[in-house]
């Protein structure tokens, strides 16, 4: 398009300082008793060509407006530069990990649950990339999401969230060892065989929730709302629903 409007630019300007030639002459001619009729079709033909110049040259600032400069800057790379005021660096990690671990395309796929022996059941939402992978003994990282599933909403079909390592905890992370009894083994065991980058989706049954809440093993939220929920979800069916992406494997 770009190309076009140059294009008809030129032939236009070209055209109408013709005709501007050539009406001169017809108006000499004019003078010694030439038909005024010519001049006039002139006159007309370059007003007609100056208009489409015009017409072109707002066409070409359009398709320069469409695409804005950014000076050479690639926007992406400023997601890496501290942010200032951020003393503890915490809003600096978060957005770090969320420029990383954002959602992908594939993340949507509609793939089936895998039953496990302890009752637990996941779904792998990707796969991630890298040598390491999660099993009994690795320092993990992770960012998490814990649903209420008897609470479930229009708004929110997989449960009601009580927990989140976004509005939960200081670096939008949980960090732990595999085996070490700080979480649920059947939350453990549904992990195994992640990668870095990797994204599942956990069920624990309710008697799991019960066992873990017993046993001091669930995250705990630190918002009002949170709590409230994570009250109320042990007077009915307790199954969780964990949204697990990996962040470190060591």
């Amino acid at each position: 398009m770009r190309a076009a409007a140059l294009f008809l630019i030129g032939l236009a300007y070209t055209e109408a300082f013709s005709g501007l030639s050539t009406s001169k002459g017809h108006i000499s001619s004019s003078l010694n008793g030439a038909n005024s009729n010519n001049e006039e079709d002139v006159n007309n033909r370059r007003s007609f060509l100056v208009q489409s110049a015009a017409s072109a040259s707002s066409i070409l600032l359009l398709t320069n407006s469409a695409n804005p400069a950014n000076a050479g800057i690639d926007p992406s790379a400023l997601k890496a530069l501290p942010v200032e005021g951020d003393t503890t660096g915490a809003t600096t990690r978060m957005r770090q990990i969320e420029s990383v671990n954002g959602p992908r395309p594939e993340d949507s796929k509609d793939i089936a649950f895998e039953k496990l022996p302890s009752g637990a059941s996941y779904r792998e939402y990707r796969e991630g990339k890298g040598e390491a992978t999660v099993g009994n003994g690795s320092k993990v990282a992770v960012e998490m999401t814990i649903r209420c599933v008897s609470f479930a909403t229009a708004n929110e079909p997989g449960g009601v969230k009580y927990f989140s390592t976004k509005a939960d905890t200081e670096f939008n992370e949980l960090a732990w060892k595999i085996g070490d009894g700080e979480l649920p083994p059947e939350l453990e065991e549904s992990m195994a065989g992640m990668r870095k980058g990797g994204v599942r989706r956990i069920e624990l049954p309710s008697t799991v929730a019960f066992a873990a809440r017993k046993n001091n093993q669930l995250p705990l939220p630190t918002t009002k709302d949170g709590k409230r929920v994570f009250e109320r979800l042990f007077k009915t069916d307790a199954t969780l629903l964990l949204e697990v992406l990996v962040t470190r494997i060591k």
